[in-house]
Formats: structure tokens, C-alpha cells, sequence
């Protein structure tokens, strides 16, 4: 069985769900709650996956503390001016 994520037009919704309903039998259809709330979730998660990879085996660039902390201090300055 193959999972896909369908984009069906509101003027063919209709027409989509009578073809189904005539093949149920080899077709489930269900909602995924993750896109409903999201539209990006599985990019996201994908891309959250590896950039913990990267941490986790040395490869992602990192900065120091203190070079974060000046860098949030001149961006904070900056805006004030």
C-alpha cells in the first residue's frame, strides 16, 4: 500500500469522493491531523531530524555563548538608534 497527500479543488471534492467510494475496498481515506494544524509539519520535522543529526555528529555550525549573547546585544542596539 503507498500513503499519498492529496490536494483536491472544492469544485471537484465532491466528484473525488464518488470515485473513492466506488473503489473502498482498495482505497482508506483519512485525515492527518498533523497537516490540518500545519501545513509544514513534515518538512519540519523533517529538517528538525537533521539539524539534531548535524549536532549530534559535529557537522552543524555552532557559535560560542558569548559571541550568541554579543550578537542579541547589537541587534538589541541597533534598534534602539
Amino acid at each position: 500500500m503507498h500513503t499519498l497527500t492529496v490536494k483536491i479543488q472544492d469544485s471537484v471534492f465532491q466528484e473525488f469522493l464518488n470515485f473513492v467510494s466506488k473503489r473502498k475496498e482498495n482505497i482508506e481515506i483519512t485525515k492527518d491531523k498533523n497537516l490540518e494544524l500545519d501545513p509544514y509539519f513534515y518538512e519540519r520535522k523533517k529538517q528538525l531530524h537533521q539539524d539534531l543529526e548535524e549536532i549530534e555528529n559535529g557537522t552543524a555550525e555552532m557559535i560560542s555563548h558569548n559571541d550568541m549573547w554579543n550578537n542579541i546585544n547589537t541587534h538589541l542596539e541597533n534598534l534602539k538608534k
